[in-house]
Order: structure tokens, then C-alpha cells, then sequence
């Protein structure tokens, strides 16, 4: 018999679901959790030809649910909130807002509860900013390094630049005023060149990275041919070539990207 016999009659993995319906993974596993698609019909968890069907007809339903971001964790959901609200969120305040109903956990991975984007840039900035300054207390108007790198969005090291840059001093918890870190986040020529200096240090590493590998890989190919010339009686190892090649296309993307 025909191997697309074979595997029609073997039916279809939730890999090969998902992109036959054109779902990624998580709106497939997100659409079962919330009992938007069918069950598998077949042993293994695998999906008949009709069961697909039925699920193809669900396909809109689950986008419109749950949209084309995937969702967070609750650590990038607080520094997603961070950015857009100028506060020190941490996932405790995360939790907060989901015991208070204002915010839905949309599943689970690995057991961590996960959040729409979409849910998150919806709630209002005042909602958030009470649940942050009942947590900090008599120290809501200051923000350690680490809070405020995360309103930012910047790596801490770039924040302590800045504020040294600036002349902006710490109080004697080693905290800074939280309206000088708000200043900061809206100073759009500081955010530009900020921005400016990431990319081009992220284009240098990756620059150092491809000619790496490109020396890794001429030496795999030397070593190559010195055991086809008998010169060596063992190959090289191929988990090296494999390793290395995909570093190698990793770093040529970044690079590539910064092409004019």
C-alpha cells in the first residue's frame, strides 16, 4: 500500500494538525485546554481525516479567542506591564491582579499560568498602579535598579550607565526616585540612542559569533578531508558540524538583517 495510505490510516499528530489548519502550536494546545477543538479520535492522540475536518471548522473560532500573540509567563507579562504602565511590576502583582478578577490565566505550561497579550495591554493603568503601590508601601515614589531597568526595558548595566551619565543618585536603600526613572522612560532621543547602542552591540556579538563558527567549520572540513586522505582513521564528530552550522545560521540572521 501507498505511504499516504499508511499515514492517513495512522492519522494525524498534533504537530502535523496544527500546521495542516495553519495554528500554531500553542493556539492548538490553548483551543483543547478551553474545549474549542475536537478530541483525537485515534490511539496515540492522533487525528482522523474527519476528526480534522471538525477541527478545521473551529479554526477562526480559536484566533478569535485567542488571537496571534502568544501568550506570557507571569515574569515577561510583569515586564510587559512594567513598560507600558511606568511601574515596577513583579509577578506577585500579576497574581494579585488574576485573585482580584482582573486579569484570566489562559492556561498553563509546564504547570506556570500563562496571559494573553491582548488581556494584559487591556488592563487600565490605574488598576495596575494600586496593586504596586499597596505592595511597596511607604516606598511607592522610589524603584530599585532592577524595577527600573524593567519599566525601561533596558538591561540593568544600561541603566546604571544612564543614570550615571545623568547624575541621578541613589537614596541610601540604594533606590532611585520613581519620577526620575519615569522621566527617563520618556525621553524619546534618550530611548532612540539607548535602542541605537543595543543594536549595534547585538550586531557585533553576532558578527563575532559568525566568524567563529565559520573557523569552527573550516576546521571540521579540514579534519573532513584528513580522513578521507587516510591521514586520520577517525572522522570527525558530526554532533560538532551539526552544532556548529546552526550557530553559525543563528548569527547569519542577526547579520543579515542589518544589510542596507
Amino acid at each position: 500500500m501507498a505511504p499516504a495510505d499508511n499515514t492517513a490510516r495512522a492519522g494525524l499528530s498534533s504537530r502535523l494538525l496544527a500546521t495542516r489548519l495553519g495554528l500554531t502550536a500553542w493556539q492548538l494546545r490553548l483551543a483543547w485546554e478551553h474545549g474549542l477543538m475536537p478530541e483525537p479520535d485515534l490511539p496515540e492522540g492522533r487525528w482522523s481525516t474527519d476528526a480534522a475536518d471538525r477541527c478545521a471548522e473551529r479554526v477562526e473560532a480559536v484566533k478569535t479567542a485567542f488571537g496571534e500573540d502568544a501568550p506570557l509567563g507571569a515574569e515577561r507579562a510583569a515586564a510587559r506591564l512594567a513598560a507600558r504602565v511606568k511601574l515596577d511590576v513583579e509577578r506577585a502583582d500579576v497574581e494579585v491582579l488574576v485573585a482580584q478578577d482582573a486579569l484570566e490565566v489562559v492556561g498553563r505550561y509546564r504547570g506556570h499560568p500563562l496571559y494573553l497579550m491582548r488581556d494584559l495591554d487591556a488592563l487600565a493603568p490605574a488598576v495596575v498602579a494600586k496593586v504596586v503601590r499597596a505592595r511597596k508601601g511607604i516606598l511607592g515614589d522610589s524603584v530599585d535598579p532592577g524595577g527600573a531597568a524593567r519599566i525601561l526595558q533596558w538591561p540593568r548595566g544600561t541603566f546604571e550607565r544612564v543614570v550615571a551619565e545623568r547624575g541621578l543618585t541613589p537614596d541610601r536603600l540604594g533606590r532611585y526616585a520613581l519620577a526620575d526613572v519615569q522621566a527617563l522612560a520618556d525621553d524619546r532621543a534618550l530611548k532612540a540612542r539607548v535602542t541605537k547602542e543595543h543594536r549595534h552591540a547585538v550586531l557585533l556579538k553576532a558578527e563575532r559569533e559568525e566568524a567563529r563558527q565559520q573557523a569552527n567549520l573550516r576546521e571540521w572540513i579540514r579534519a573532513c578531508n584528513a580522513f578521507l586522505d587516510r591521514e586520520t582513521s577517525a572522522p570527525p564528530p558530526f554532533p560538532a558540524l551539526r552544532r556548529a552550522m546552526q550557530a553559525l545560521i543563528a548569527a547569519r540572521s542577526i547579520t543579515t538583517a542589518q544589510d542596507p
